[in-house]
């Protein structure tokens, strides 16, 4: 089976999508290496191995690959009824080095192309971005500064000085890797390592770049709009493919993820679409009912207020809540009343009150209105 993909996740086998998104999203914040200095070579190897599992068991056609062959069969090594299968052309190297090498003939005469040499990729890096919850309603773009390594502006990556040559690596022939064959009786046993000449790129430089040394990447700031989608919810985490660290001597960025923080107004609470807020209302409002008027997120808002309401009572203004991810109808926004009983009265005040509890049959000797 390989790898236990829903116990990677802490999720059932027959867990939902948004089950896996959930599980996923607060793993994600765990161990993702940024938010982990102290220990992050370790961070960075569950954090793959987290994010490995979210993108199988969020593809439907590779979840289904994976619960009938289990990892094996995601890397195109099952044997079965239905022939081989593999999900897609990316594990061809795998497939290559698994029998030695000796394949390289094959996929050229059955494919028309060589078996892949694998590319490095750069880090994930995170950042946090905060945006109001009137944000939330219909999405907002952030602009946001990246310190990060990118491709050498002078060399565009090769590593090379402007005018000379880049040569295919010649103890490797341009795959990266190189081969070691040991013989025992009759069988041989084949390791494929890194090549030790090239550093793995498959190439050899006639003269370094003056502005990057070689590496094809400089360190700078760069400066990001990233698309924040209505509905978010606090601590979600966006990933934007190819914004992160470009590694050494060309290969594939890394990715951006966006970690989302709301800025909540006081008094509000969120559930799901769903807004709450504590509105208070005048004494004489709540006995003899009116309008009041209440701040929203879209502005403001008239309200009635039955005769008679007392405090905990809830009522609802319909969409004016939030969206679901990505857009759509809004939830509401559920005031919970609460009367603003006033601290200090004037004598007249007080005389009016006491006239109130005597015409409601209500004894106040007992009460503060009597001292």
């Amino acid at each position: 089976m390989g790898k236990n993909y829903y116990e990677i996740l802490g999720v059932s086998k027959d867990a939902s999508k948004d089950e896996i998104k959930r599980a996923y999203r607060k793993l994600a914040k765990k161990y993702h290496p940024d938010l982990n200095p102290e220990n992050r070579e370790e961070a960075e190897e569950k954090f793959k191995e987290i994010s490995e599992a979210y993108e199988v068991l969020m593809d439907d056609k590779k979840r289904e690959i994976y619960d009938k062959y289990g990892e094996e069969g995601l890397k195109g090594r099952v044997f079965g009824n239905e022939g081989f299968t593999w999900d897609d052309f990316s594990h061809v190297s795998d497939i290559w080095d698994m029998f030695g090498g000796g394949m390289g003939g094959f996929f050229r005469d059955f494919f028309g192309f060589s078996a892949p040499r694998e590319e490095r990729r750069g880090r994930d890096l995170a950042v946090r971005v905060n945006i109001e919850l009137k944000d939330v309603i219909n999405g907002v773009d952030k602009e946001i500064k990246v310190k990060t390594y990118d491709t050498c502006p002078v060399c565009h990556g090769t590593g090379a000085a402007p005018g000379s040559e880049v040569k295919t690596c010649p103890a490797c022939g341009g795959t990266g890797k190189k081969r070691v064959v040991v013989q025992r009786g009759p069988f041989q046993f084949v390791s494929v390592t890194t090549c030790d000449v090239c550093h793995g790129t498959g190439k050899i430089i006639e003269k370094k770049c003056p502005e990057c040394g070689g590496t094809g990447r400089v360190l700078r700031e760069k400066n990001i709009v990233v698309h924040i989608p209505p509905g978010v919810e606090n601590e979600d985490a966006l990933r934007i493919r190819g914004k992160g660290e470009v590694p050494e001597h060309g290969g594939i960025p890394g990715d951006l993820y966006v970690y989302i923080y709301i800025n909540m107004p006081e008094g509000y609470k969120r559930n799901g679409r769903d807004l709450m807020k504590t509105e208070k209302i005048p004494y004489p409002t709540a006995v003899l009912g009116g309008e009041v008027e209440v701040e929203t997120l879209d502005g403001k808002e008239k309200i009635k207020i039955s005769p008679g309401m007392e405090s905990g009572s809830e009522v609802v203004i319909r969409g004016k809540g939030l969206p679901p991810f990505g857009g759509g109808k809004r939830g509401n926004l559920i005031l919970r009343i609460e009367i603003d009983v006033p601290k200090k009265l004037s004598k007249r005040a007080k005389e009016l009150v006491k006239e109130l509890a005597k015409e409601l049959g209500v004894d106040t000797k007992k009460s503060w209105f009597g001292r």
